[in-house]
């Protein structure tokens, strides 16, 4: 199934009004200041369909839940993705709280004896197993049951490979096994038989704005685990190229070109995957941003040492990734012309501003050289692309502020 990027834009314009007349609706219902998170669960679900039906046959898509773990997202994604990707065992509580029957691969490093345990009782398709301890950990209970523990083995590959906002491999990080220690791990392996490794994972970066070396990248992967599985002799069943696929937040209409990808990875698969693998994508920012909101009415607006401040009702304890990320998060202004109060309404017009949240700390910042046409006190800022990694790793209780709506729509 093709994709064009074209009407990808054109939608995301008519999504964006949709969203901005139900701010107004909802501003025009409550006493107290906006704070919402607006979920748009049919476009999220079209985004995604779209994305799983236009994989090569060979290839699944899972969602990692880590992006946004919600229970109306998994319900929304259940039908739709391959399966999910879990990071702990209480995301696999989660996925199987949705479907008891849904594919689950569990990742993530210092995975504990409960977790190994529960993945075991929960009946997980594969557990990605990050080092030789983990593995000999996951041998002995695997061994008190009497059952076979289906594994990949993650691999910490030296490279090269592609810059990303985030490396999980080609260099020193808490995640895989090292590529040099392979060797005494797969002969480790031969004396488990209470393991079966049916492939590798090689998640190596993350936030890959490049499509064409996104493609690179799955062709060097595929190589590797082809030579690995014929010189240590054994099925390659699966082969996990991870996530990785980014979200432009610098320049919204200039988005990971998927059209390009799918068309680069249908050439490569056919000439590099052995007809017995089954290459699997695990991606959790790519397919939730885009259709999460986050919309908070702005308080004040003042001048402190020469930069102006729009401060809003929430901030990072609700969306913290503009400030885990460092980055200036983009933003729509909703005009809202109502102005109740005898007092003078403050605003900032033509010139740059800085948007800060209520805690009390100075990195409590969401946006930084803005300049819109005009803000005022009363107006309510959407902040677009919010729906990963947005309210599932925030700080909600940091000074008690109320948490902020969660809303979901489905037409």
């Amino acid at each position: 199934m093709a994709i064009d990027a074209r009407p990808q834009q054109a939608s995301s314009a008519r999504e964006l009004e949709r969203i901005k007349t139900y701010v107004r609706e909802l501003k025009r219902q409550e006493t107290e200041p906006i704070c919402a998170y607006i979920r748009d669960v049919g476009a999220l679900v079209d985004h995604v369909r779209q994305r799983v039906q236009s994989m090569p046959s060979a290839s699944r898509l899972f969602y990692a839940m880590k992006a946004n773990s919600e229970e109306e997202v998994l319900r929304a994604l259940a039908p739709v993705a391959h399966g999910f990707e879990v990071a702990s065992l209480g995301e696999v509580v989660k996925a199987r709280r949705v479907s008891a029957d849904l594919p689950i691969i569990f990742g993530g490093p210092g995975k504990t004896e409960s977790e190994l345990r529960g993945a075991l009782d929960q009946q997980v398709m594969l557990i990605h197993v990050e080092s030789l301890h983990e593995l000999r950990k996951l041998q002995a209970i695997a061994a008190e049951r009497g059952t076979v523990a289906s594994v990949l083995l993650r691999v910490n590959l030296k490279g090269p490979l592609p810059e990303a906002t985030l490396a999980m491999g080609g260099r020193p990080t808490q995640f895989g096994i090292d590529e040099a220690l392979l060797p005494q791990v797969m002969e480790q392996i031969a004396g488990m038989p209470h393991i079966r490794v049916e492939g590798f994972h090689f998640h190596s970066l993350s936030n890959n704005l490049d499509a064409a070396q996104h493609v690179k990248l799955v062709q060097y992967y595929c190589r590797i685990a082809r030579e690995w599985a014929q010189r240590y002799r054994f099925p390659l069943r699966y082969l996990n190229a991870g996530g990785g696929i980014g979200v432009n937040y610098a320049d919204l209409e200039q988005q990971f070109d998927w059209p390009h990808f799918v068309d680069g990875l249908a050439a490569v698969l056919r000439r590099e995957l052995l007809p017995e693998t089954t290459l699997l994508f695990e991606c959790g920012r790519y397919m939730t941003a885009s259709s999460g909101y986050y919309a908070t009415e702005v308080l004040d607006v003042k001048v402190n040492h020469g930069r102006t401040y729009a401060i809003v009702r929430g901030g990072t304890h609700h969306f913290r990734l503009p400030v885990s990320w460092g980055h200036s998060h983009p933003f729509a202004v909703v005009r809202i012309e109502e102005w109740p109060y005898p007092y003078d309404r403050p605003g900032v017009q033509g010139e740059p501003y800085t948007v800060a949240g209520q805690l009390c700390t100075p990195k409590d910042v969401l946006a930084s050289g803005s300049a819109a046409d005009e803000v005022r006190v009363g107006d309510v800022l959407v902040f677009r692309y919010a729906g990963a990694y947005g309210w599932a790793i925030s700080h909600h209780d940091f000074l008690s502020h109320p948490h902020p709506r969660h809303v979901y729509l489905y037409e």
